[in-house]
């Protein structure tokens, strides 16, 4: 081997150990981003559930206070119809 190959072949061992350097820290990389990726996934989940349990205790709520209007009206029509039949009996 002439001297020139050899010099060749030493770069070409450099660069391919700097490429498999590269790699092995793009490898840990990956990993760390996967990890992040499923820890928000995770919290992604926790929010959208915590927001539809609000979702659902908004419309209960606004159920209850349609019933407590309903029910306050309901009183107030009786109040007024007894009366009335407080005035046609007199």
């Amino acid at each position: 081997m002439t001297k020139e190959e050899s010099e060749l072949l030493s770069v070409f061992e450099s660069h391919l150990r700097r490429l498999m350097f590269l790699c092995d820290e793009l490898k840990v990389q990956k990993k760390t981003l996967q990890e992040l990726c499923e820890k928000l996934e995770q919290e992604n989940k926790t929010w959208r559930n915590k927001y539809d349990n609000l979702k659902m205790a908004r419309i209960i709520s606004v159920k209850q206070d349609d019933f407590e209007g309903a029910k306050n009206k309901l009183a107030q029509l009786i109040k007024k119809v007894d009366k009335c039949i407080a005035l046609l009996n007199t």
